[in-house]
């Protein structure tokens, strides 16, 4: 048991079973319900096939201290959120969300569904589990506690399905637990569903849960092309994030899905603020000004986004990277509900998302690129150094000009750097990618 490198990797990507095991989640449960304080913790569990061992020990940890736990079973990621929400408790979920399926993780929240994060909480949580399973008295209860009914009605509350056209959708479930909402969702809705391996398996049989890698989407895109439909899905493995593909069988930015939804927000709250990260297409906050919002800017990350998002009153938050956050959902991320809106705004609109999105999508981007580096500072220093334009340092470094701009982040658990650029077209956008990379390159760097 390595606590320095579970904590690093927290919320970040997941562990082994020989660093995340069963005694490391027994003092993590026990730290954790020491740190929050409250009577009862929510615990829910994804479909790996470590989830039910190191939920069963994580369980144990919290009861030890005397604390009742809400055992929700294996559920998505955005329940855990609509639990600790709609039940007022702490909440903590084992998954690994997009990794492979050796690996395994924790998430944890508190009351209210309030982010967890290494400026909210983890370092103490970590000096308590260090300090192991100090002694209490009786041992909390732990309840068999079903939450699907109540989040299905909950995240239907927040859309009008009443409005939906008869869309036909298909939504690849990748083997992870968006199955086990999924259908429930569709059920009560006047769309068609077209499910892909929405049957949770832990062993992932048909892909890896990881949307973001192209060869993830192909039997989504051969159904889509076969079927004629109207709108894909892609979720990942724990379904807090969720990707879209048009009609025209090309995938949807996350980007390009903030500024959509931005918009929409907006005509039900004039005047509100919508949070975005830094890595976001500038399309976004254009988008906001336009319709009349405030534009808030973030450093990447969900503990960042729930934070601002909770100071401002913003009504929605967005990630490139396919998290999108709603005040009415606690402020927390779900994939099923930015389906539901992308499906009224799509019902509302007439229009086929392939032409809907030209109305946002003014820029090119180079999506993320990583380069490996043997010294993170220092690189970035010696590209900040090789740059005329106007520097920012909120969340690694960002040099933005009048037409283009391109942000170089470190990686938490890897001697990587992060590139992102924007610029008028794809040619620019390679010219200025081509130009970091040649700084890079010089001190060592290799594009990976």
């Amino acid at each position: 048991m390595d606590l320095d490198t579970i904590f690093k990797a927290y919320d970040v990507r997941g562990l082994v079973p020989e660093q995340l095991d069963d005694e490391a989640a027994r003092r993590i449960g026990a730290a954790f319900a020491r740190f929050a304080g409250a009577p009862r913790v929510a615990v829910g569990r994804d479909c790996r096939e470590s989830s039910p061992g190191l939920a069963a020990a994580l369980i144990e940890g919290i009861t030890s201290q005397g604390v009742a736990v809400d055992d929700l079973g294996m559920i998505t990621t955005d329940m855990v959120y609509f639990a600790a929400g709609s039940l007022d408790e702490p909440g903590v979920m084992i998954t690994a969300s997009h990794n492979p399926k050796g690996y395994n993780g924790i998430k944890m929240c508190l009351a209210g569904a309030a982010p967890v994060g290494e400026e909210t909480g983890l370092v103490e949580i970590k000096a308590l589990a260090a300090e192991g399973l100090p002694a209490t008295g009786p041992a909390g209860e732990v309840a068999i506690t079903g939450i699907l009914e109540g989040y299905v009605e909950h995240v239907l509350s927040i859309v009008d399905p009443d409005t939906f056209r008869d869309l036909h959708v298909g939504a690849d479930g990748g083997n992870g637990v968006a199955g086990v909402a999924v259908p429930a969702v569709f059920d009560r809705l006047p769309v068609r569903l077209r499910g892909l391996y929405l049957e949770p398996d832990g062993a992932f049989p048909n892909h890896h849960p990881d949307p973001l890698r192209p060869e993830n989407l192909r039997d989504l895109l051969a159904v889509m092309r076969d079927e004629h439909l109207d709108l894909g899905v892609a979720f990942d493995g724990d379904a807090d994030r969720a990707f879209f593909i048009d009609d025209r069988l090309h995938p949807l930015p996350g980007s390009t899905m903030t500024a959509m939804v931005a918009a929409w927000y907006l005509g039900r709250n004039p005047g509100a603020s919508i949070v975005h990260n830094l890595i976001c297409s500038r399309a976004v906050p254009e988008t906001v000004i336009a319709h009349g919002g405030t534009p808030v800017r973030t450093r990447v990350g969900h503990s960042f986004i729930k934070g601002v998002m909770k100071e401002t009153g913003a009504v929605f938050g967005g990630e490139h990277s396919g998290h999108y956050y709603f005040k009415d959902n606690y402020r927390a991320d779900s994939g099923i509900l930015a389906m539901l809106v992308l499906l009224q705004l799509l019902s509302e609109d007439g229009r086929p998302l392939s032409e809907i999105r030209k109305d946002f999508e003014p820029y090119a981007q180079s999506g993320e690129i990583n380069f490996q580096v043997h010294d993170q500072a220092g690189s970035t220093a010696e590209v900040a150094a090789a740059f005329d334009g106007e520097v920012d340092h909120l969340d690694g470094l960002t040099v933005s000009w009048d037409d283009r701009w391109f942000n170089l982040r470190p990686s938490n658990t890897e001697p990587v750097l992060r590139l992102n650029v924007e610029a008028p077209d794809a040619d620019l956008v390679g010219q200025l990618v081509a130009a970091v990379q040649g700084v890079l390159e010089v001190g060592g760097g290799v594009r990976i």
